[in-house]
């Protein structure tokens, strides 16, 4: 398994390292993430759903968001959300991410008339239909919608195979005023490590991360790492940490803001890989790092993320996915071969009380799905929906 994660005060030690010492940095996460994961680099075919893109907090990056009325506001219909869920699995996506704006119902008016008229209560409620209708459909759902109650969870962990929040950063001054977080309540760090910790309460596989360049330190970044990491030892739960680093996009108020060079990348990743449990995957994903996939290996990254062959990146627009067989050759440049897996990890198939048993059928089903694709060897040549879109 390698060597052990760096304690608590060697990792705060290492957090404002200077640039000679990140040569050694990369080498020891490399040299502990082949310990862990081999030269295996992984990527999950998915679709991205997004079910909406209201939401009632105002981040200073994002692109994402939006209010009623606003161009570019949408709210996926239910048979929208199957449309879309069947093409991927004709495609060969196994996943369906849900990724959502927070708790719009809270704020919109309009919102709230159009899931009554679904016969939603409220966005959970849809989310819940919206999962039973990807499952039916041979994809393995994950949903990411924002701050979500105990209770929340505990009705979506039957349809849901993994849950994920991002925490972004453990650093409340982010939500002060003049910072990224100040018009974004639910992103204040004490409410999300609430529910990354209430997660693993309830025994859901969960996927978590950390955002580069949006006015955190160094220190910061290795704070939230090591907040992670305490709730994954607490419960074992903690599947994967992306380590995203944030892009610059018109129409949102950091557009002219600095985006993280490749050593604050590279540092990133190597103190999430040095810090984190062996067994937590560390993802960055390549779409926000197109010309640096080599830089991610070198720092010790072991997944993608999601991929996918029919929508976009709601999210980053303007970083479309990367083809796959791009991806593949410059993994297999590097010693590394590119497999597909799923919105689950393997160790939680058969651990007692991740999988919910409404869940187990369709999972046994995707997986032999998956182990066919991996020995054709064939998902290489998929085209990513951008590549598709490009050629049209």
């Amino acid at each position: 398994m390698g060597p052990a994660p760096l304690s608590d005060e060697d990792a705060l030690a290492l957090a404002d390292a200077p640039p000679e010492a990140l040569p050694e940095l990369m080498r020891a996460a490399r040299a502990a993430r082949d310990a862990a994961w081999g030269r295996r680099v992984t990527f999950s075919p998915k679709v991205f759903l997004p079910l909406t893109n209201l939401c009632k907090n105002y981040c200073s990056y994002c692109a994402f968001r939006r209010s009623p009325g606003q161009p570019g506001a949408w709210t996926m219909t239910p048979s929208e959300v199957g449309d879309w869920a069947g093409r991927a699995r004709d495609a060969g996506c196994f996943e369906a991410l849900f990724c959502l704006g927070d708790k719009p119902e809270a704020t919109f008016p309009s919102y709230r008339e159009q899931l009554a008229a679904w016969r939603f209560e409220g966005t959970v409620d849809y989310l819940v239909e919206a999962a039973a209708i990807a499952l039916d459909r041979g994809l393995l759902p994950h949903t990411n919608a924002g701050l979500l109650t105990r209770d929340d969870m505990a009705r979506l962990k039957p349809v849901n195979v993994s849950l994920g929040l991002m925490l972004e950063s453990a650093s409340a001054r982010l939500c002060e005023p003049g910072m990224p977080h100040h018009l974004a309540p639910d992103k204040h760090p004490s409410l999300r490590l609430q529910m990354i910790d209430e997660a693993g309460q309830l025994a859901i596989p969960f996927t978590t991360g950390v955002l580069l360049g949006i006015g955190e330190t160094r220190r910061e970044r290795v704070e939230a790492l090591l907040a992670i990491r305490r709730l994954h030892r607490a419960h074992g739960h903690v599947q994967e940490v992306i380590v995203q680093n944030f892009r610059a996009t018109a129409g949102t108020s950091m557009r002219r803001s600095p985006e993280p060079d490749d050593g604050e990348i590279a540092h990133a990743v190597a103190m999430a890989r040095l810090i984190l449990p062996a067994e937590v995957s560390v993802q960055a994903p390549p779409n926000l790092n197109a010309e640096g996939l080599g830089l991610l290996l070198a720092a010790g990254v072991n997944d993608l993320g999601g991929i996918s062959p029919v929508s976009p990146d709601y999210v980053n627009p303007r970083h479309p996915w990367p083809h796959l067989d791009r991806v593949a050759a410059a993994c297999a440049r590097d010693g590394y071969t590119l497999a597909p897996r799923l919105a689950i990890y393997d160790r939680y198939l058969h651990r007692e009380g991740f999988l919910a048993p409404s869940l187990a059928a369709p999972t046994a089903a995707a997986a032999a799905r998956l182990e066919r694709l991996a020995r054709a060897a064939d998902f290489a040549a998929t085209p990513s929906a951008d590549e598709r879109a490009g050629a049209a």
